[in-house]
């Protein structure tokens, strides 16, 4: 991929009356779409899913001067390989929204961050931060509005945090960040990037295009591969100098206070909700990106206490007779999904979907002790039996088909759950799969959990 296309400030200029091509018809493809449409190029979009109607292409034109790329098309797509043997130049929209940046808002700061989970609770804790300090800001990229539609605001906002993706950061070359922030790594979208390591270097490519880089100590992962020299941790432990942490019931930070000796308080436990482990290591994440670009203390403790998790993350969406039903359906990975079992006892846990290549067996070897009894579904639902037969042979596995819809499953689940679950016991949806093979997306995964639990219990 070219890293100086258009590297002057000509750049917008220099888009009228050229023929462009957006890949991929989704929100980010029309958002590019229109900024193309608005600086005067003549731009077309491209995929492979068009209908009578569409307005889109699937059959490449010639003269294509221009490609920009869509974050879920791989690199060695037949198009993508099609149009760089044609020499088109091929660019990324997080590339593009940088370079339309340099000459809309040349001042705008960007912050950002990644990781396998939390991704999302954790930019929209920054912008609850945002709010509370009054700082004209917006969380958005891979939540909310696409980076690009920001960047075109007018007026123009004075900072963007940014929730990157694997394939986001893949296409990326050129923006640079004020700061930048690693949450995790663990097993997700393998099918994609074909391997695990070249997904761990997808994530850990963030830490060359910024100035500070914020990394979880706490992470395996992270911690056997990011270098010492170039990472200010954050963990739940006691912080060194330059590191930000835990003590007792506090969050410290001993990376912007005034001497290496100094410990300043950035907020307590009791303002973070949920108060789980890896919730407390979001907020910490979002407080260094905050306290990078000189949100004080006080504006982040009070963005922190106003923050509230988004529906379908750790949701309680009942409690009756000593029984939680619990909704993670984000929880969309092995990784997300081991946090939410070791939260919980004694747990009637509904998992299953598309796994993404993901192995299950980590995850139930973790996580056993904790699991009563297993509900399966989806497609790939004969890992997880796999792995409990490997690691936890006595645990109950009951296997609910799809025999009609989507909703009718969800009541066929809660109604083997609701045979189940006694007092004391929590009922979780995590299913640590994607969920296209049975739902339109996890929201309705969740939405439809929820009605047949308030339907049936």
């Amino acid at each position: 991929m070219p890293s100086g296309l258009f590297p002057n400030m000509s750049f917008v200029a220099e888009l009228s009356g050229k023929s462009c091509l957006v890949i991929g018809a989704g929100v980010t493809g029309r958002a590019v779409h229109e900024a193309l449409l608005k600086f005067g190029a003549i731009s077309k979009i491209f995929d492979e899913k068009v209908t009578e109607k569409s307005d889109v292409i699937n059959v490449l034109p010639k003269g294509i001067e221009l490609a920009v790329v869509s974050p879920g098309w791989k690199m060695d797509h037949p198009v993508i390989l099609e149009l760089k043997n044609s020499g088109v130049k091929i660019i990324g929209e997080i590339d593009f929204a940088w370079q339309v940046k340099q000459v809309l808002a040349p001042n705008q700061k960007w912050i950002a961050l990644t990781g396998t989970n939390g991704k999302t609770t954790t930019i929209k804790m920054v912008e609850s931060i945002f709010k509370a300090a009054k700082v004209n800001g917006l969380a958005c990229g891979n939540v909310g509005q696409t980076v690009i539609a920001s960047v075109c605001s007018d007026p123009s906002y004075e900072y963007l945090a940014i929730e990157l993706s694997s394939f986001q950061i893949q296409w990326s070359d050129l923006p640079k960040y004020q700061s930048v922030a690693l949450l995790n790594i663990a097993e997700d979208h393998i099918d994609w990037h074909g391997s695990f390591e070249d997904y761990a270097a997808a994530k850990l490519k963030l830490l060359k295009q910024a100035e500070k880089a914020f990394v979880n100590k706490s992470d395996p992962e992270l911690f056997k591969r990011v270098g010492k020299e170039t990472a200010i941790w954050f963990s739940l432990e006691t912080p060194n100098p330059n590191e930000l942490g835990l003590v007792e019931n506090l969050l410290i930070d001993r990376v912007f206070s005034a001497t290496p000796a100094q410990a300043n308080e950035i907020a307590e436990l009791v303002d973070i909700t949920p108060t789980a482990p890896h919730n407390v290591l979001n907020a910490l994440a979002a407080s260094a990106l905050a306290l990078s670009i000189g949100i004080k203390y006080e504006s982040i403790k009070l963005g922190l206490r106003n923050f509230s998790p988004d529906h379908h993350r750790m949701e309680l969406v009942l409690s009756k007779n000593e029984i939680n039903w619990i909704d993670d359906s984000k929880a969309t990975n092995p990784h997300a999904a081991a946090a939410s079992l070791l939260s919980y006892f004694k747990v009637i846990w509904i998992a299953g979907g598309l796994a993404k290549g993901a192995s299950m067996e980590e995850l139930v070897s973790r996580c056993a002790k904790r699991i009563k009894a297993v509900i399966l579904i989806g497609q790939d639902r004969e890992l997880f039996a796999d792995a409990f037969t490997k690691f936890s042979p006595a645990t109950q596995i009951i296997r609910v088909d799809q025999i009609t819809d989507s909703k009718q499953l969800m009541n066929d689940v809660v109604k083997r759950t609701i045979e189940l679950a006694k007092p004391g016991d929590t009922v979780l949806l995590a299913p640590a799969c994607a969920s296209m093979d049975q739902f339109s997306s996890y929201v309705e995964r969740g939405q439809l959990f929820t009605q047949a639990v308030k339907a049936q219990v």
